[in-house]
């Protein structure tokens, strides 16, 4: 005969749930007050370019994957589980930069081949066509 004892912490635990420290999610959440901070200090110092965008999607994804592996419990889910629910958006993910690499090779293919479209180029030109006289305008 089975003892009754040794099923009650386990018929417990399924019923009940798992309890987790609290010191987790008040340091997870101090954590991402931290990566927040970063974040506002990268428009703080303007950064531009590639640098920008690099910095503000990596800090985006280490708080989103904080968030989803400990307030949502992903963390303690079983493998099965989590590759159901985080599987089809990094396929998308990959999916959407594939598109992205194909997107420029084909506008660099066409460059190549049928030279820069006017609409591409950025002109950022001073007007000194107002001062074509050499003359100094006073305000």
């Amino acid at each position: 005969m089975e003892n009754v004892e040794t099923q009650q912490p386990v018929q417990a635990q399924e019923e009940g749930g798992q309890q987790h420290p609290i010191g987790v999610y008040l340091k997870v959440w101090i954590l991402l007050f931290v990566l927040s901070f970063f974040s506002y200090m990268v428009d703080y110092f303007d950064f531009q370019g590639m640098l920008r965008w690099t910095l503000i999607i990596t800090f985006m994804f280490l708080k989103a994957g904080f968030i989803v592996a400990v307030f949502m419990h992903m963390m303690w889910e079983r493998m099965a589980l989590i590759t159901a629910i985080l599987g089809p958006p990094l396929l998308l993910l990959f999916l959407i930069g594939f598109m992205i690499s194909e997107g420029f090779y084909v506008f660099g293919t066409r460059v190549d081949y049928m030279g820069r479209p006017e609409v591409a180029e950025r002109n950022h030109v001073v007007h000194e066509e107002s001062n074509e006289g050499g003359a100094e305008e006073t305000h």
